[in-house]
């Protein structure tokens, strides 16, 4: 289930989730992480990052990367659910991990609002199915940090400015 209002996205899009400013500027401390938990964050954090370099696309325009866009909202939103549940608090970094993404893409609002739903979406039906760390839960965790930070390598790679 989903722990509170805070716990989801919101961008302030037409149709979004609406949650709280402080909650949307809050950063995870990093307090009761232990190193691996950091590594992941940090690499995740460095392949969003990456994407920094990406030019904004027109609104009427479809970026040829949108489809990998989408994925790795929906494995943001996954790991924003299955972190904290595994250990270290880390739910904030999933979700400003999430934000600097779209602003680095600077979509237009329909395309946020998809980014967003993806995000939210993939947290919602994580949070209905693993209520406690398993060893499927820790496997999603390895799969999808490993899986986003190839998306978000090979968007910058094939798409983003040198």
């Amino acid at each position: 289930m989903v722990r509170s209002r805070e716990d989801l996205l919101s961008l302030g899009v037409e149709g979004g989730e609406s949650g709280g400013t402080d909650a949307m500027t809050r950063r995870a401390t990093g307090e009761g992480r232990t190193n691996g938990g950091r590594r992941r964050a940090a690499a995740i954090g460095l392949a969003v990052a990456l994407t920094l370099g990406l030019s904004p696309v027109r609104a009427q325009e479809a970026a040829p990367y949108d489809d990998h866009l989408m994925r790795l909202a929906e494995i943001l939103g996954a790991l924003h659910h299955l972190r904290p549940l595994c250990g270290p608090d880390e739910a904030q970094v999933w979700r400003d991990q999430m934000q600097a993404l779209i602003a680095a893409v600077q979509p237009p609002p329909e395309g946020a609002k998809k980014l967003t739903d993806r995000f939210n979406h993939a947290y919602r039906g994580l949070a209905e199915t693993h209520r406690a760390c398993t060893d499927t839960a820790r496997a999603l965790i390895e799969r999808y940090t490993a899986e986003g930070a190839g998306l978000a390598q090979e968007v910058v790679t094939r798409w983003g400015r040198p």
